[in-house]
C-alpha cells in the first residue's frame, strides 16, 4: 500500500494508458510522488495535486533529480475544492488510496462529480480503496469520526 516503489495500481495503469494512448493524466493525492515519478518515467505527463506543501516539494525535487520536469507539474491543492482544470480537459485521473482519507460521503460525492466534470468523454478514472479482502481489515482500533 505504501512505500518507495510504484504502487501495483500505477504499474497496471501504465499498461492501460499505453494501450489507450493516454499521454496526460492528473494524479490526485500524489503523496511523495512514487507513482508520479513512475508515470513520468514512462513518458506520461502528470499534473500531481496534493494537500501537503512538503509532499509537493519532495515530488519536485525527485522530478528535478531524475530530469523529469518536462513530465511533472505539481500544485498544492485541497481536493475538497473545485478542481483547477477546465471541463472535459483530462484524459485520465489516477489516485492511490485518496478515497480512504478522512473525507465525508458528501465530500467523496463532490470529488467524483468534479472528476467527471474534468474528464474528456471516455476518460478514465482509476482509484484504489480498501476493502474487506485487505490484509489490514479488522486490524487496529476502530474509530468513528462524527462529521
Amino acid at each position: 500500500m505504501f512505500g518507495l516503489e510504484p504502487s501495483i495500481a500505477a504499474k497496471q495503469s501504465v499498461e492501460l494508458f499505453k494501450e489507450k494512448n493516454i499521454k496526460n493524466i492528473i494524479e490526485l493525492g500524489a503523496g511523495l510522488g512514487r507513482d508520479t515519478i513512475f508515470f513520468a518515467q514512462n513518458s506520461i505527463k502528470v499534473k500531481a495535486l496534493d494537500y501537503s506543501p512538503s509532499a509537493i516539494k519532495i515530488i519536485n525535487e525527485k522530478a528535478s533529480k531524475k530530469g523529469l520536469l518536462n513530465y511533472v507539474s505539481t500544485k498544492v491543492f485541497d481536493i475538497r475544492k473545485k478542481l483547477p482544470l477546465e471541463d472535459n480537459s483530462v484524459e485520465a485521473c489516477f489516485s492511490h488510496m485518496l478515497y480512504c482519507m478522512a473525507l465525508s460521503s458528501q465530500e467523496l460525492e463532490y470529488l467524483n462529480r468534479e472528476i467527471h466534470r474534468i474528464l474528456k468523454p471516455k476518460g478514465i478514472n482509476i482509484y484504489t480503496v480498501r476493502h474487506t479482502g485487505d490484509g489490514d481489515y479488522r486490524n487496529g482500533i476502530y474509530f468513528y469520526n462524527y462529521r
